[in-house]
């Protein structure tokens, strides 16, 4: 999940388009303009993925969503959405199943779009240092570099997680990298 656009590319809430950034670049792939995002096909063995970045605005991003999975004959079982999570600390990785949006719009707008809390998400803490009331101020902000570094070091696991996702399923992903309390620090 993220925002298109330049001046949001290194802002906290474009995390995920981040992670899906390194993870075609692992992959030796590149991202097409297609309708509703910015989208990337690779395979991890024998699974075919297909990674988008909804180019709708973070608040519209179950429009993407729901398209590419049809487009695609995705099962929803097969979505892995992922989010930034101001519960999280910085450089933290958690791996869900399901659940509630949590105030974030764009996990909001899919579970209304799809009708389910039933996907699976990535989360990518980022943090939450900011005073009351600078929420969006500090979303749409950028990293400054130690916390930039922190998330450049999360990259290789991120990706690992994703392609454990694809091979091995959620469970048992989740069981592998789900550390300390259900947190994983890269």
């Amino acid at each position: 999940m993220g925002n298109p656009g330049d001046e949001y590319k290194e802002t906290r809430h474009n995390v995920g388009y981040n992670v899906l950034d390194a993870f075609a670049e692992a992959s030796n792939t590149v991202f097409e303009d297609k309708r509703y995002g910015y989208v990337a096909y690779t395979s991890v063995k024998n699974c075919q993925l297909v990674l988008l970045k909804p180019t709708t605005f973070m608040n519209l991003s179950g429009n993407a969503v729901r398209y590419w999975l049809n487009k695609e004959n995705i099962a929803g079982e097969h979505l892995l959405v992922v989010v930034d999570d101001l519960s999280l600390p910085v450089g933290t990785l958690r791996l869900r199943g399901k659940g509630g949006a949590g105030g974030h719009n764009g996990l909001l707008h899919i579970e209304q779009v799809l009708c389910s809390q039933n996907y699976a998400r990535l989360r990518v803490g980022i943090g939450n240092g900011f005073p009351p009331g600078a929420q969006v101020d500090f979303v749409l902000g950028e990293f400054d570099d130690d916390d930039r570094t922190a998330i450049d070091a999360l990259m290789p696991t991120a990706i690992d997680i994703i392609k454990s996702f694809c091979l091995a399923g959620l469970d048992i992903t989740m069981n592998q990298y789900n550390k300390r309390g259900g947190e994983h620090h890269s």
